[in-house]
């Protein structure tokens, strides 16, 4: 276990901006889910680490969106962000696992998306592209 511990910080201590972001808009998805789970096993104590964690990592990435850059999808992405801050408060204020599951539906796309456009930004160019 101390391998795979020391193996998984150094990949996080090396790994590119874009790379960052989708380690942590997936860890945020599986606290989602974590929280979820545990409130629709009626256990609500053990929900609410999970759900602020997920909530603290949102608000982070969205203290980070760079609007100057791109402002349509700067506005959007925080639309998005807040809302899922919102259900993600929702079910911790009322111990139901609804709220969460609603954060976690608009949240997996997310992640499935950056997820594939870092992706696509590590990866070379056909070699017919550069002609």
């Amino acid at each position: 276990m101390i391998a795979a511990q020391k193996y998984a910080s150094t990949q996080n201590e090396t790994a590119s901006r874009e790379r960052l972001m989708v380690l942590l808009l997936e860890a945020a998805l599986r606290h989602v889910r974590a929280g979820a789970a545990a409130l629709e096993g009626k256990r609500r104590t053990t929900a609410m680490l999970p759900l602020k964690k997920a909530t603290d990592i949102v608000n982070e990435l969205m203290t980070t969106l760079n609007r100057p850059v791109a402002p349509e999808m700067v506005d959007r992405l925080t639309e998005l962000y807040a809302f899922i801050c919102a259900r993600l408060l929702a079910a911790q204020a009322t111990g139901e696992a609804g709220p969460a599951r609603e954060a976690e539906r608009v949240l997996a796309p997310i992640v499935e998306g950056f997820t594939g456009a870092v992706a696509s930004l590590q990866q070379p160019p056909p070699p017919d592209a550069a002609r």
